[in-house]
């Protein structure tokens, strides 16, 4: 199976602030749903909260220490690799790690895709993406989105495999 982490990033690594999105970026939310729709999608609780719903057509794994946590529609499970294995187990292709800051670091070292948007802007938040070390990462594809009535920002949108050692 593999292991996809979904994310975008501004220039300054910033990926958010007091737990919403920081930017409105239409295509590369079209994007998002294309590319995660049938898939296992493995998020922290913070980040289904500010979601605020499942997102359909998808199965919605949240991590949470609390053992009592639930939430209709979606499977709590405690660890990274407890979401690994029943993505696995339920014969997923490829899981994708979508937020926030600690399941982003807990799942980087061990992803094996990265869809990673990067935001031309430096905004103020109070949650990062760890510094990407594109030398790790083979380009799959490239695509320039400029800022327009539906963006807005500048981004670019990348498809990366991690280079086998």
């Amino acid at each position: 199976m593999i292991v996809s982490i979904i994310v975008a990033v501004a220039e300054n690594g910033v990926i958010g602030s007091d737990n919403q999105l920081i930017w409105h970026l239409s295509d590369d939310l079209k994007n998002f749903k294309k590319i995660t729709s049938g898939h296992c999608i493995i998020m922290g609780r913070k980040t289904f909260e500010s979601i605020g719903r499942p997102l359909p057509n998808r199965t919605n794994i949240i991590l949470s220490r609390n053992k009592n946590y639930k939430t209709e529609g979606c499977i709590v499970l405690d660890s990274i690799g407890q979401a690994l294995t029943y993505s696995k187990k339920k014969g997923e292709e490829e899981a994708f790690i979508i937020g926030g800051q600690a399941v982003y670091n807990a799942a980087y070292d061990i992803a094996d895709k990265l869809y990673l948007t990067k935001v031309n802007a430096s905004p103020t938040g109070d949650a990062f993406f760890k510094k990407i070390q594109l030398d790790h990462w083979k380009l799959i594809s490239h695509r320039r989105i400029k800022r327009n009535e539906h963006n807005d920002f500048d981004y670019e949108m990348m498809e990366l495999e991690r280079k086998k050692s």
